[in-house]
């Protein structure tokens, strides 16, 4: 495995680590583990930094979304355009290109369903390739990004010493 892999592969859980503490976790020279970093974000290998927050447990109430999007590609147009004419709304999270029944996966937050509704409603459903959309909500996250989110069972049993 690559230095550059090394790295994806722990930072990918932990992008907080401290840049010294990485370097003596991979056994590698603390300035090539900081120009292999830089050299990933310049390539766009590494795209960004995120805090994966649990909102209910912070009493901020969010409604998150996971739309599906079925498109005819215009002449000229094809998914990535389309994709783009997408991603480039602000309250969009992610946008997918998949296979299956429909073409994207789209996720958005708001603050209640109808402004969820009303963005789908006015703004996506209106884009000319736009077939159907159908939208699910997600009511409870149990695991994120690899992390679970849900409250782990108690240990309820007694200690006993002998």
């Amino acid at each position: 495995m690559t230095m550059q892999e090394k790295i994806l592969n722990y930072i990918e859980k932990n992008s907080r680590i401290d840049l010294h503490e990485l370097a003596i976790i991979l056994g590698e020279d603390e300035t090539a583990v900081m120009n292999t970093l830089e050299e990933m974000e310049q390539k766009h290998i590494i795209c960004g930094y995120h805090t994966l927050i649990n909102w209910e447990k912070a009493g901020v109430e969010k409604v998150t979304a996971m739309i599906e999007v079925r498109v005819t590609p215009q002449r000229g147009m094809g998914f990535d355009k389309v994709a783009q004419h997408i991603y480039n709304y602000p309250e969009v999270q992610s946008v997918y290109l998949i296979s299956g029944g429909f073409d994207f996966m789209v996720t958005l937050e708001g603050k209640t369903l109808r402004e969820i509704a009303n963005f789908v409603s006015d703004k996506l459903s209106t884009l000319d390739s736009v077939l159907s959309t159908k939208t699910n909500f997600i009511l409870k996250k149990y695991k994120d990004h690899g992390t679970i989110m849900a409250e782990q069972p108690k240990d309820e049993r007694m200690k006993m010493s002998l």
